[in-house]
């Protein structure tokens, strides 16, 4: 005997529940690993680290590669936590558009800026 409590439940909202979620996890574990590589390549030179060291550390183009791959991820991580803090918890719809605004401007001149740093535009 199976008893019906009402229709199928309807789910409302933007639908990036899991998509979210994963991308958190996947942009959290590259941002970790590219830690674990960069220490390392600092804790295996030999002497003081200075500027030339830590700039040879990031001289070769695929360190160049890895790094603004990361520094994308880290800013798709920071976005996609930002929409969902807003999301969850400002409620004036106008408001709430001029944080992500801002947000997606403040996150694209991070982008723009971390290009010029790596290859020195």
């Amino acid at each position: 005997m199976s008893v019906n409590y009402g229709s199928k439940r309807v789910v409302v909202g933007a639908h990036y529940g899991l998509r979210d979620w994963l991308a958190q996890r996947v942009t959290g574990l590259l941002m970790a690993l590219f830690t674990v590589v960069v220490l390392a390549q600092v804790l295996l030179t030999k002497g003081p680290i200075g500027y030339d060291q830590w700039a040879g550390i990031f001289s070769a183009q695929w360190m160049k590669s890895l790094t603004f791959c990361v520094i994308v991820s880290l800013l798709y991580h920071a976005w996609v936590g930002m929409r969902e803090i807003f999301m969850d918890y400002i409620k004036p719809l106008y408001l709430r558009l001029a944080l992500q605004v801002f947000s997606i401007v403040w996150l694209v001149a991070c982008a723009g800026w971390a290009i010029q740093v790596l290859w020195r535009l």
